[in-house]
C-alpha cells in the first residue's frame, strides 16, 4: 500500500509546486514600493526655458546609485551633469548649460525603503515638443529573466527557512526519537541547502535586479560590492552567517543528541524496565535533557536571527510603527515556521518513518498543539499586519496588495478547517495506537512462547550480525533446556546470518503493512498532505505579497500625485484611467493631461502604462471632450505619438468652463480597445 501512496504523495506535491512557479511567473517583474508623486518641471510640461536643475519627489526616501537619474536629450545623449542629490523623499540631478529646445526624457532608476526597484520615465519639453529618439527599454529593474529568477529565489529562500526550522522544532519539541529517521534528517538538511543556496544567488542577483536587470551582471564584481553596501546586502550576509551556526546545530541534533536519544532509550530506569526519552538511567536521561535544552535555546536564538534578516530589510523596517513592526514580523515568520515546517516534517514521517521507529501517537498530539498555539500568534500578528500595510477597506479590496491579502486569508482559513479535520484524526489515532499496541505486545508474546516450546526440543533463530556473522543463541525450550547456537548444531553462519536479515525484513514489513492498514493513520495522512498541499500555494501567494507594492503606500502615494496636481501653479489636470481591452496584454492605466486646463488652447498630453507602471505602447490612442450639460461634443482629438507610451497634442481648444467629461479609447489590438471616461472641471 505504502508503495502507492508514495508515487501519488510525489506527483501531487510536484503539481502543487508547478502551481506556485505559476503564481511567481505572474508576480514578477516586482511592484515598486514608493512611487513618484511630483517632479519639477511636471511631466509633459513645456517650459520656456531650459530649467537648471531636474526634481522628483517620492512617497519615501529612496536609495540612488550611480546613473540613477538621468536626463536625455531628443536624440538620446546626457543632458545631465550625472552629480544626483537628496534631501528627504526630493532628490535633484542638474543639466547641463545650453540645452537647444526639445523634447527631454527623465528616467529614474532608484531603490525603495523596504529594498525594492522604483523605475520608470517621463518627458518635458523645453520651447516646444518635439519628435525624440528615445525609448523606454522593456527589460529594466525588478523584471525580465532576472527579476522572475530573484522571485524563484525569494521562494525558495522562504521555503527553506520554513522546513529548516519548522522540522527542527517538530523533532525538538514533538518527536524526539526522529532525530534518528533518515527520512526526516533530509528533509530538515534540504531546508538549509535551499536556505544557503537561495541567499547567495539573492546576493548575485540583487546587483542586477535593482540596476539594468540583464543577465550579464549577475557576476559583475562590482555591483556586488555595491549590494555589500546596502541594507539588502548586509541582510543577506548576515543570513549567510546565521546559516554557518544553523549548520553546526544540525550536526549537533543528528548527532550527537540523537546518539543520546537512542542510548537514553535503551537505558533502564529506576524499575529495571527501559525508560522513554530523559527517563532512562539518570546519567543517560541527564544528558539527553541537557542537550535538548541547550538546543532549543540555541535554536530559537537563531531562528529568531534568520526571520530578522527578513525583516531588517522589508516591509517591516518601513512605513509606520517600525520598532513594533519588526518584532512582530520576526514572531509571524517564527509562527509560520513551527505550523507548516512542522507539518511538513509530520507529513514525512507517516510517509517515511520506518517500521522500527514508528511516529508515535503522543508526537501527533504535541505537534497539534504547537501548531494550535501558532495560529493564535498567525492570527494576532497578521491582523496587525494587515492594518499597517492595508489602512483601509479601499486599499483592501482597490489594490492588488489588498486583492492579494484577501486570497491569501482565505487559504489560511482553510488550512485551519483542513488542520481541524486533522486535528479529529489526532484524537482518535492516540486511542488506535494505544490499543494496537496492547494487542500486538499480547500476540508477540504468545507468538514467542509458542516458537520456543513446540516440540520440547531446542530453538534457533539464527539471528545474525546482518554481515554474515555467527547466529546468536536461540531461546530455550519449552522444558526450561538450554538453547543451542547456530554453530552447535550445525547451522552455517551464512546461512544463519541470512535467515535472520530475512526474518527481520519480513518482521518490519509486517509492522508497516500494519500500521498502514489502520484507517485512522490513513486519514490523518490524507488530511496533512492536503495541508502541505494548502500550504505550498499559500507560500507562493505569501511571496507575491512581499514583492508588491502595499496598499498604504499605494493610496498615499495617489493620495500626493493628485494633490500635486491639484495644487500646480498652471492649474493643470491629470486623470488617471485603468483599462482593460479584454486581449492579450490589455490592461493598464492610461493617464491624461491637460494644461492649463482652461478655456482657449490647452497642451494634452497622454501616457499609457502597465500596470506595474512601466510605459508600453499601442497601436491607437483617441480623445474626446464632452460637455453634457450644454451638449456640446463630443470633440474629438487624435494626439500626435512622441516617444514609448507618450503622446500629445497642442492647441486643443476647450470653448467653456465647465464639468468636461473626457473619454479615451485606447487599441491594444486589430480587435481589442476600449473606451474609457472621467469628468474633471476645466476652466
Amino acid at each position: 500500500m505504502t508503495q502507492t501512496i508514495a508515487p501519488r504523495v510525489r506527483s501531487l506535491v510536484l503539481l502543487l509546486l508547478a502551481v506556485a512557479a505559476a503564481l511567481l511567473a505572474d508576480a514578477a517583474p516586482a511592484s515598486a514600493h514608493a512611487a513618484l508623486t511630483s517632479s519639477d518641471p511636471r511631466q509633459g510640461a513645456v517650459v520656456d526655458q531650459a530649467p537648471e536643475q531636474i526634481s522628483l519627489t517620492f512617497s519615501e526616501t529612496v536609495a540612488l546609485s550611480d546613473d540613477a537619474l538621468r536626463v536625455l536629450d531628443p536624440k538620446g545623449g546626457r543632458a545631465d551633469t550625472g552629480e544626483a542629490r537628496g534631501t528627504g523623499a526630493t532628490y535633484t540631478v542638474k543639466l547641463r548649460p545650453g540645452l537647444p529646445d526639445g523634447t527631454y526624457t527623465v528616467s529614474y532608476q532608484v531603490v525603495s525603503a523596504d529594498s525594492h526597484p522604483v523605475a520608470g520615465a517621463f518627458t518635458f519639453s523645453i520651447g516646444a515638443p518635439s519628435a525624440t529618439t528615445v525609448s523606454v527599454p522593456e527589460a529594466t529593474a525588478g523584471g525580465g529573466a532576472v527579476g522572475f529568477l530573484y522571485g524563484v529565489g525569494r521562494y525558495a529562500s522562504y521555503a527553506g527557512f520554513i522546513v529548516l526550522v519548522g522540522g527542527a522544532a517538530f523533532l525538538l519539541a514533538c518527536w524526539p526519537r526522529g532525530t534518528g529517521v533518515r527520512a526526516v534528517q533530509r528533509l530538515v538538511v534540504s531546508g538549509w541547502v535551499a536556505l544557503t543556496a537561495a541567499t547567495l544567488g539573492l546576493l548575485l542577483l540583487r546587483g542586477s535586479y535593482t540596476t539594468s536587470g540583464k543577465a550579464g551582471d549577475v557576476f559583475d564584481l562590482e555591483l556586488l560590492g555595491q549590494v555589500l553596501q546596502t541594507k539588502t546586502g548586509a541582510a543577506l550576509v548576515s543570513r549567510l552567517l546565521l546559516l554557518a551556526a544553523a549548520a553546526l546545530f544540525v550536526a549537533v541534533l543528528f548527532g550527537a543528541y540523537a546518539k543520546r536519544i537512542e542510548g537514553d532509550e535503551g537505558a533502564p530506569d529506576e524499575d529495571g524496565d527501559t525508560g522513554g526519552v530523559g527517563e532512562g538511567g539518570d546519567e543517560a536521561g541527564k544528558e539527553a535533557r541537557d542537550l535538548a535544552f541547550g538546543l532549543a535555546v540555541g535554536g530559537v536564538v537563531v531562528a529568531a536571527g534568520l526571520a530578522a534578516s527578513w525583516a531588517m530589510a522589508e516591509h517591516a523596517s518601513t512605513g509606520i510603527q517600525p520598532g513594533i513592526a519588526m518584532p512582530v514580523d520576526v514572531l509571524h515568520l517564527l509562527a509560520v515556521a513551527a505550523w507548516l515546517g512542522g507539518l511538513a516534517a509530520l507529513l514525512v514521517a507517516l510517509h517515511r518513518a520506518p517500521a522500527g521507529t514508528p511516529l508515535e501517537a503522543t508526537a501527533v498530539r504535541r505537534f497539534s498543539q504547537l501548531a494550535f498555539g501558532s495560529v493564535l500568534v498567525l492570527v494576532v500578528t497578521g491582523l496587525y499586519q494587515s492594518w499597517r500595510q492595508v489602512g483601509s477597506w479601499s486599499a483592501l479590496t482597490g489594490t492588488r496588495y489588498g486583492q492579494l491579502l484577501c486570497l491569501k486569508a482565505g487559504l489560511v482559513v482553510l488550512l485551519v478547517g483542513i488542520a481541524w479535520i486533522s486535528r479529529r484524526w489526532t484524537g482518535r489515532l492516540t486511542d488506535t495506537v494505544t490499543a494496537g499496541a496492547e494487542r500486538e505486545k499480547e500476540r508477540v508474546a504468545s507468538g514467542a512462547g509458542a516458537t520456543a516450546g513446540a516440540d520440547g526440543g531446542t530453538a534457533v533463530t539464527g539471528a545474525g550480525d546482518g554481515d554474515g556473522g555467527t547466529a546468536d543463541t536461540g531461546a530455550g525450550d519449552g522444558d526450561g533446556g538450554t538453547a543451542d547456537t547456530g554453530e552447535d548444531d550445525g547451522v552455517d553462519p551464512e546461512r544463519a546470518a541470512q535467515l535472520a536479515r530475512q526474518r527481520a525484513a519480513v518482521d518490519a514489513a509486517r509492522q508497516k503493512r500494519l500500521r498502514d492498514a489502520d484507517p485512522t493513520r490513513n486519514g490523518l495522512r490524507r488530511s496533512v498532505l492536503a495541508e502541505a498541499g494548502v500550504a505550498v500555494v499559500l507560500l507562493a501567494v505569501t511571496t507575491m505579497l512581499t514583492s508588491t507594492e502595499p496598499g498604504r503606500t499605494e493610496e498615499e502615494a495617489k493620495a500626493a500625485t493628485a494633490a500635486s496636481a491639484q495644487t500646480s501653479a498652471t492649474g493643470a489636470v491629470t486623470l488617471d484611467m485603468p483599462f482593460d481591452t479584454g486581449g492579450q496584454d490589455g490592461k493598464g492605466v492610461v493617464r491624461i493631461d491637460l494644461d492649463p486646463a482652461r478655456t482657449g488652447a490647452n497642451a494634452l498630453h497622454v501616457y499609457v502604462t502597465r500596470p506595474n507602471g512601466r510605459a508600453f505602447d499601442v497601436p491607437e490612442v483617441k480623445v474626446a471632450f464632452t460637455l453634457e450639460s450644454q451638449d456640446i461634443g463630443p470633440l474629438p482629438v487624435v494626439p500626435d505619438h512622441i516617444t514609448t507610451g507618450h503622446w500629445s497634442a497642442n492647441g486643443v481648444q476647450i470653448p467653456m468652463a465647465g464639468e468636461w467629461k473626457i473619454a479615451v479609447t485606447v487599441r491594444t489590438s486589430d480587435i481589442d480597445q476600449v473606451t474609457v471616461d472621467k469628468n474633471t472641471q476645466i476652466g
